[in-house]
């Protein structure tokens, strides 16, 4: 029973290491991205490329658990974290886990998506191996190298485009050939989830972040005016997705769907009102995730759907 449970304890330590609750971000993308796609291969003799789309989501969510494991060694050996900190795997200041393996774990994960992306790249335009290549960079450099993305007012953009929109395009791409302007369009609202997820984290981290000598973008706007630029900015997300259903040429009400994940960003901003420690901001951190989750979902959903019933 002993070995069962340490079994169990080890695999809890990888499963928290890769920190799950933020891996539909990379999810969430290749869905619509391969959603949109199928609304452009309608009435030709194409069909979705099943092994390409699997490919393309582990290779995204590879990438993403491994910079989650590269913000965890890095953001350790510049002494932010310890055992009090939250929202981490914590795999190193609580579960005991060497640097060196989470760092190694993060770079073997790294090394299967390069696989995966010259086999997408093999089967679709080896141009895509310079954008992974760029694409796994940013994961790096977010916390890793001189100069970490994380430590300026841009994750936020980084986060939104790389995982957002370049995601998409990428899914897009290897369905297709082809790049299409409604591709670009579609993004916006993901982009904008996506880069609030991290903003909701730099929030609940400024006051530390700010002792350490970062300067992300809740440090340098402050508390309330990173909440009244992140509720903007969900109210921006959802305006689009109406104007695109109604207005935008192949849009669909179908879109729609997405507007019933609108009592998650609402429980977040009243969340970060309300509450101001770390802990305590974690069920709006929490609120932040669960928006991209359901609204990316049930965006793909209404796209797909739409593409099922004609359209664009």
């Amino acid at each position: 029973m002993s070995n069962q449970y340490q079994q169990y304890s080890t695999v809890r330590k990888y499963w928290h290491l890769m920190r799950p609750h933020t891996l539909t971000a990379s999810v969430v993308p290749v869905l619509v991205g391969t959603a949109t796609a199928k609304l452009f291969l309608l009435g030709s003799e194409d069909h979705l490329k099943l092994s390409l789309f699997l490919a393309m989501l582990l290779a995204c969510l590879l990438i993403q658990a491994a910079t989650n494991m590269f913000n965890e060694y890095y953001d350790f050996k510049k002494g932010l974290d310890d055992h009090t900190s939250v929202g981490i795997g914590g795999a190193i200041v609580r579960n005991g886990m060497s640097p060196k393996l989470v760092i190694n774990l993060a770079i073997a994960f790294y090394v299967i998506a390069g696989l995966l992306g010259l086999f997408i790249a093999s089967q679709s335009s080896f141009l895509l191996i310079p954008v992974g290549i760029v694409c796994m960079a940013v994961g790096y450099l977010y916390t890793g190298g001189p100069f970490p993305i994380s430590w300026t007012p841009f994750g936020e953009l980084f986060a939104g485009v790389f995982m957002g929109l370049i995601i998409i395009l990428i899914s897009f791409f290897i369905q297709t050939d082809n790049i299409q302007g409604y591709a670009v369009w579609i993004s916006v609202p993901i982009i904008i989830t996506i880069g609030l997820i991290n903003m909701a984290n730099n929030i609940r981290d400024r006051v530390k972040d700010k002792q350490s000598g970062r300067k992300t973008l809740p440090i340098l706007l402050g508390k309330n005016n990173s909440i009244r630029f992140m509720a903007v900015m969900y109210i921006v997300a959802y305006v689009w997705v109406v104007y695109t259903a109604f207005f935008v040429p192949g849009g669909s009400i179908f879109y729609l769907l997405a507007l019933l994940s609108f009592p998650f960003p609402v429980k977040a901003i009243r969340r970060f009102k309300k509450n101001d420690t770390p802990a305590e901001m974690m069920p709006a951190m929490a609120a932040t995730g669960k928006t991209n989750t359901v609204f990316g979902l049930l965006y793909a959903l209404g796209i797909y759907i739409s593409a099922l019933l004609g359209g664009i």
